[in-house]
């Protein structure tokens, strides 16, 4: 694998792949583990476009065999909610 610590693996949160390294250096060992400590995947589009970068590094970096990684966990992106709209809301 090329050299990636420069290159921006999750646009979304414009994460390098030198963050990612760091993260698995201190410890993260899955794809939710770098997630949490880099927020890598947590942007707009969930990880679509960088969770395959981001196991690949995770692979080198740890020896991990790919299959032996489970998918990074996806979450709907949250919406604000106005203290309005909560406030009408009736007791139930």
């Amino acid at each position: 694998m090329t050299d990636m610590s420069g290159t921006t693996v999750c646009r979304c949160e414009e994460i390098t792949g030198a963050e990612i390294a760091a993260a698995i250096a201190e410890g993260a060992r899955t794809l939710n583990d770098v997630k949490r400590r880099t927020r890598a995947g947590m942007g707009m589009c969930q990880g679509r476009w960088c969770s395959h970068a981001i196991a690949a590094i995770v692979v080198v970096e740890t020896g991990l065999s790919l299959d032996a990684l489970a998918p990074m966990t996806a979450r709907p992106p949250v919406q604000p909610v106005s203290l309005g709209v909560l406030a009408d809301l009736e007791d139930g």
